[in-house]
């Protein structure tokens, strides 16, 4: 039997953004209900300017900005309306498992070079959100 992986979900905003204020309640919400399922996920709450060089080259144009990733691909990656349902959603899809002849759509290298970096700081132990 193998080992489900570990997804990282990752939401990228930015101190000075109201929306993202008031959205930070709505991800750790979400955050809550994933983790009481007892799925292998780590989140992560980024502030794009204060994790400049984690961010580097991906431009994220648009708050709320969610990235989901596993050990092998971007499952998902892209803005939001700041409604949970929205995310629940989106988080249902991405973290379903899948089958071997899955594969997710391609990701842009900057976006998959973020990816990397997410799920590196976790070996290094870096940075580790709360839920981690």
């Amino acid at each position: 039997m193998s080992r489900t992986p570990t997804i990282d979900v990752a939401c990228l905003c930015a101190a000075w953004c109201r929306l993202c204020d008031a959205y930070r309640a709505v991800f750790d919400q979400v955050q809550a209900e994933f983790t009481r399922d007892g799925l292998s996920v780590r989140w992560h709450w980024i502030d794009i300017e204060d994790e400049a060089e984690l961010v580097d080259d991906f431009d994220v144009e648009t708050f709320p900005t969610i990235v989901v990733v596993d050990t092998a691909a971007v499952r998902f990656a892209g803005p939001l309306t700041p409604q949970p349902d929205t995310l629940r959603r989106v988080l249902r899809t991405a973290l379903a498992p899948a089958g071997p002849d899955h594969s997710w759509p391609r990701a842009t290298t900057e976006i998959a070079n973020f990816g990397q970096r997410l799920r590196q700081r976790q070996v290094d132990g870096s940075h580790a959100g709360p839920n981690a």
